[in-house]
């Protein structure tokens, strides 16, 4: 590991609730008006805040590896050939991989542990073959991935206005005229989630001559995906607070899909669930959920040859994804000083989307319809390669849980289903071969128009969960490159790559100030390159040796599109060395990462209103051995 736990303390006085409107935030941007806390400015002062104390460790963040993969290839007859691959991996790993640019090198603040297993078995069979003159690939593969994760929560205070009600008595968060008074507890809260994920894959694909100047690929494609995640919300401090008529705890709560006996109203109706219930405090809000993705599509491209020097591609792809949900998200209110489930809070997904429901809801997140594309390509000469493309993209559609929450306002609605987004590709390119080989530099212009790009969303004047959105139409405008070239001196290369990127969002598609025309897409830097320089040569024991150095830079970009969200991500730089020799056997390397020790960032997030950023190891010293059997 090489981040640091450090000490610290903090206190249900930090919630949102309690911060006024205006109040500016890390990120530059002050609370709306909107947004401001529902005890903005209360005085707290007869109120007994028990501080949560920050776990202390060095090197809070080990990962141990685990795993093998193996890979069988057989020889069928003289026209089929089949390969099967096995793999299996599993990751322990505890603490985080993120800092607090506001403390100290490499150091986080986390106030419950934070742990990860996190398993997959793998297996991949294809078969290929021909008959005639007709080609023939089948490719199908089956994951399994099981993770159990502790994950700290206790960031959620910062924007969490309902927190402390779950963990404070009830005469501090709706005291009435007397004011605020009693008891809250340490806000050190966390998540223990449970996921499974099963995906099966088919792909079926024929290639055939059609004449001496026509080729012809088409094919099938299925999937099966099912992902099941079992999170419990854990508030430690729930056990203790004191509800208004002076008795302790929570009422039990259960799926709504399985209530108990007797219950009807609020959101409860059958339906699935992993786990039946009941569920007590700590446990305050916990998702028991099922999610289904079936895809199905037919594919074709035919390639012409105009003349010797010129190729057009024409291909398309039919497509059909449904995606839905069932099981249920619940909470706890309303279960406060309560002797039964109230079933008033969460969402029934079940139900929300059963077939015919009585809200309108679409049953599942259902989209098809055809996508393009064509190639023109030129060889001018057996070096130089030019071409234009158009094409055509999109990502499926889904479902969201919090169906019809809305902000204060009134002014937005968290709708059922989100749409697919779509992008439309222009690109102008090029490989090439040049100084009688010596140089090979690929490269292309592009133009991407982005129609409704989904977006997530997290903001706790609405609702409490994240959510999804149709959020923005986009355009992007690039250039990027890359190259190697053999020197004049004798086992010298240099090679590199660079990306340059003009992103704007040309149209906001949500009725508030959270998106702004004019900005930057998240994650896109406006230039980024590599370059390295590798030395090999002879040594008198009949082994090759080599000397790398490499380095790399990127400017500054943006974590998301959401004003309310976003964080700048700063431009970085970083140098890597590699020291080695080998030979037909073995090869045996010297490698530093980072040699300048930099922080460059990677990710950013700021959807807790605390900036959390990720960076590159520090510098890293370290052997590698390779043998072949």
């Amino acid at each position: 590991g090489y981040i640091d736990q450090v000490a610290g303390t903090l206190n249900a006085s930090e919630s949102a609730r309690f911060r006024s409107a205006g109040t500016v935030r890390q990120n530059g941007l002050p609370v709306g008006p909107s947004r401001g806390g529902f005890q903005a400015g209360a005085n707290l002062s007869n109120v007994n805040l028990i501080n949560a104390n920050a776990i202390e460790k060095d090197n809070a963040n080990p990962v141990t590896y685990e795993g093998f993969r193996a890979t069988i290839a057989h020889e069928i007859n003289d026209n089929w050939d089949a390969n099967v691959t096995i793999a299996q991996q599993t990751i322990d790993a505890d603490g985080v991989f993120f800092v607090d640019p506001t403390l100290d090198d490499l150091e986080i603040q986390r106030y419950s542990e934070d742990t990860i297993n996190d398993e997959y078995d793998n297996m991949s069979v294809t078969l290929e073959g021909s008959i005639g003159d007709l080609e023939v690939v089948y490719a199908g593969a089956y994951t399994d991935r099981a993770t159990d994760q502790i994950v700290d929560y206790t960031d959620y205070l910062f924007v969490g206005q309902y927190l402390p009600y779950y963990i404070c008595d009830g005469s501090v968060t709706y005291p009435g005229a007397a004011g605020p008074a009693g008891t809250c507890q340490a806000p050190n809260l966390y998540v223990d989630s449970l996921t499974n994920t099963e995906v099966t894959t088919h792909e079926f694909r024929v290639n055939a001559p059609i004449s001496d100047t026509m080729t012809v690929t088409a094919g099938a494609f299925f999937s099966d995906l099912e992902l099941t995640e079992l999170n419990f919300f854990t508030y430690p401090g729930s056990t203790k607070n004191i509800g208004w008529s002076g008795v302790t705890g929570w009422a039990p709560n259960y799926p709504h899909t399985n209530p108990p006996a007797g219950t009807t109203g609020g959101n409860s109706g059958a339906g699935w669930y992993s786990v039946p219930g009941p569920f007590t405090a700590p446990i305050i809000f916990w998702n028991d959920i099922k999610r289904t993705d079936e895809q199905k599509g037919f594919f074709g491209e035919v390639n012409v040859d105009l003349s010797d020097t010129m190729e057009l591609t024409v291909g398309a792809r039919w497509y059909d994804i449904a995606v839905d949900l069932e099981g249920s998200a619940n909470s706890s209110f309303y279960n406060f000083n309560a002797a039964t489930e109230s079933t008033c809070c969460g969402a029934n997904l079940s139900t929300q989307y059963a077939p015919g429901n009585p809200n309108g809801y679409p049953d599942k997140a259902e989209t098809d319809g055809v996508i393009g594309k064509a190639t023109l390509s030129w060889n001018p000469s057996e070096d130089v390669m030019y071409y234009v493309t158009w094409s055509e993209g999109f990502r499926p559609g889904l479902l969201n849980r919090p169906v019809g929450a809305t902000n204060p306002d009134g002014t937005y609605s968290v709708k059922a289903e989100v749409d697919t987004d779509e992008v439309t590709n222009y690109e102008f390119g090029w490989k090439t071969v040049l100084k009688d080989g010596q140089l090979r530099f690929n490269g292309s212009a592009f133009m991407v128009d982005v129609s409704g790009l989904q977006s997530t969303v997290f903001d706790p004047s609405i609702v409490n969960l994240f959510f999804s959105d149709n959020a923005a139409d986009a355009e992007i405008r690039g250039v990027e490159g890359d190259f190697v070239y053999y020197t004049n001196r004798n086992g010298l290369v240099v090679s590199g790559a660079f990306s340059s990127l003009d992103t704007e969002i040309t149209k906001s598609l949500v009725p508030t100030a959270d998106v702004v025309v004019g900005a930057d897409l998240a994650f896109a830097p406006g230039f980024q390159a590599n370059l390295a320089v590798r030395k090999e040569w002879g040594m008198s024991s009949g082994n090759t040796g080599h000397l790398q150095i490499q380095a790399a830079r990127s400017e500054k970009s943006f974590s998301d599109i959401m004003e309310p969200n976003k964080a700048v991500q700063s431009s970085h730089h970083f140098i890597n060395f590699r020291y080695g020799m080998s030979n037909d056997d073995w090869s045996a390397e010297l490698y530093v990462d980072n040699v300048t020790d930099q922080r460059a960032e990677v990710s950013n997030t700021f959807v807790f209103d605390r900036q959390r950023i990720s960076v590159i190891k520090p510098r890293t010293l370290g052997l590698r051995y390779k043998r072949s059997f």
